[in-house]
């Protein structure tokens, strides 16, 4: 019996269109992998390094994954974790270096290089912080993971930068408390705005809001016709804040005359002797 030539053919055909499609497949979900190549841990980092400082930062990651992937168990595997990790942080990949650091924090809480690890994830949430009309979540755990690092290693010098952005996170968080609290002033729910002001005063009372917050307190007080608390809060409000404008505003309000800016140490007490 004769064989079907042309038919063989055809099939050999659709066989190596199959065979190049699936190649081609297999390209494209390689995504640009590093091909497997065994090689000494030391050398796999030194070109990972030598990749990170070129700029080629994800290149860099997947050759530092590549020392953890071939030698989970040398020397090298744990500082190439934290640098895949800076190498994500380097191109905004914040997510994944988060999750980097995560574990390595719960896998090797004793390394030397512990507290940069603490630091690194510190500054990967703090980067991801938004303006203040927007959700502060983030904000929080920034402040959240800055304060451990200062917690944890209180004479390292990443928590003297970590003390730094402290600062600035809870002035972001104070400043969108003072949003809301403006917000609902101007809708003349004053007690809702009042609990609002209360709080930057209270949780955020080191941060550049606290003026306008005490001033803004006054304004509320006396739109609720509770002058008593209105100027005790003034009083607070000259005391800590003497030279503000805010409490001049708040004078103003109160007195209905023009603040005069006066020596504190006056004999008649200046300033803070009308709320005495």
């Amino acid at each position: 019996m004769l064989c079907d030539l042309s038919g063989y053919r055809r099939i050999k055909l659709v066989l190596v269109c199959l065979a190049a499609g699936l190649a081609l497949a297999a390209c494209d979900s390689s995504d640009d992998r590093i091909p497997y190549v065994e090689r000494p841990p030391e050398q796999i980092y030194n070109e990972a390094y030598d990749t990170l400082l070129n700029g080629n930062n994800e290149t860099a990651k997947q050759l530092f994954d590549e020392v953890e992937r071939q030698h989970p168990y040398s020397v090298w595997a744990p500082q190439a974790q934290i640098m895949a990790a800076f190498a994500d942080y380097q191109d905004n990949r914040y997510d994944d270096a988060i999750n980097t650091l995560n574990r390595f924090i719960q896998l090797k809480p004793g390394h030397r290089d512990i507290a940069y690890a603490y630091y690194l994830r510190a500054i990967s949430y703090y980067e991801q912080i938004s303006d203040v009309g927007r959700d502060q979540s983030m904000t929080r755990l920034a402040l959240e993971s800055l304060e451990e690092v200062v917690r944890r290693f209180p004479q390292s010098e990443y928590a003297r930068d970590s003390r730094l952005k402290i600062d600035l996170a809870r002035d972001h968080l104070a400043g969108k408390e003072m949003e809301i609290a403006r917000y609902y002033q101007g809708q003349g729910e004053y007690l809702a705005a009042i609990n609002r002001f209360q709080r930057v005063v209270r949780d955020f009372d080191t941060t550049t809001h606290t003026p306008e917050a005490l001033h803004r307190l006054v304004e509320c007080y006396l739109a609720l016709g509770v002058y008593s608390e209105a100027q005790a809060t003034a009083a607070v409000l000259g005391y800590n804040f003497p030279g503000s404008d805010w409490y001049a505003d708040s004078y103003a309000l109160l007195t209905g005359e023009q603040f005069e800016y006066a020596n504190p140490t006056d004999e008649d007490g200046g300033w803070f002797d009308w709320m005495l």
